[in-house]
């Protein structure tokens, strides 16, 4: 059984309380929202957010992330200096959860939204249903993206809890913040209604080959 998007139904879904309207309804009667087929200039935003984090993401693992103040000296090092470090010093559950949230995650989001958006761009839209899974995946990570900015700082109170050492952050704290911010507000503009769209194109347009861009 073939799905029939709302393009072809010719609706449109409130993106705040997520009640359907026709397409000739410009307001949202229930709570009065901008009513928007697809989210205004989704691609463009979201390539332009995930490209920002990208570069944001440089700094943030190549510069100093922990000022590590110990009896055996002062030691500035990166996200993952810190990683091993705690791995060194026997606290290897600290260490996960730092590589964990300040790596693999940020990573793992960008490399999601970059597969979705080329998914769209090349019009693959026989794995839209795989790129949904994806995009719901990090949509909940999301909600824990807070746990990036402030796991170094968690960390910290843990560390100085045990008297093992001190530590502050360091200049790439703010490069890093500022990379997760824009992951964030990435996938938030990113509509995953778009990965579907393709295939009505490619039914528009049967000379188009499949999985080829002419836009």
């Amino acid at each position: 059984m073939r799905w029939i998007t709302d393009i072809e139904a010719g609706r449109q879904l409130c993106l705040h309380c997520r009640k359907l309207h026709p397409l000739t309804v410009h307001t949202c009667d229930r709570c009065g929202s901008t009513l928007h087929q697809r989210i205004p200039h989704s691609l463009a935003i979201t390539w332009s957010l995930a490209i920002a984090a990208t570069i944001f993401l440089i700094p943030a693992n190549l510069l100093p992330m922990m000022v590590v103040r110990s009896i055996a000296g002062e030691d500035a090092g990166t996200i993952m200096d810190g990683v091993i470090y705690f791995l060194e010093h026997g606290e290897a559950g600290i260490g996960i959860v730092i590589f964990t949230a300040s790596v693999f995650v940020p990573f793992f989001k960008l490399t999601v939204l970059f597969y979705l958006l080329l998914l769209i761009h090349f019009r693959r839209y026989k794995k839209a249903l795989f790129g949904l899974r994806l995009f719901r995946i990090i949509h909940f990570i999301g909600k824990w993206s807070m746990l990036d900015i402030f796991v170094v700082a968690l960390m910290v109170g843990l560390v100085q809890f045990k008297n093992l050492a001190t530590i502050v952050t360091g200049p790439a704290a703010a490069a890093f913040m500022l990379a997760v911010v824009a992951t964030m507000f990435a996938t938030e503009h990113f509509d995953p209604r778009l990965l579907f769209d393709t295939e009505l194109q490619a039914r528009k347009d049967p000379s188009s080959p499949k999985g080829v861009n002419h836009g």
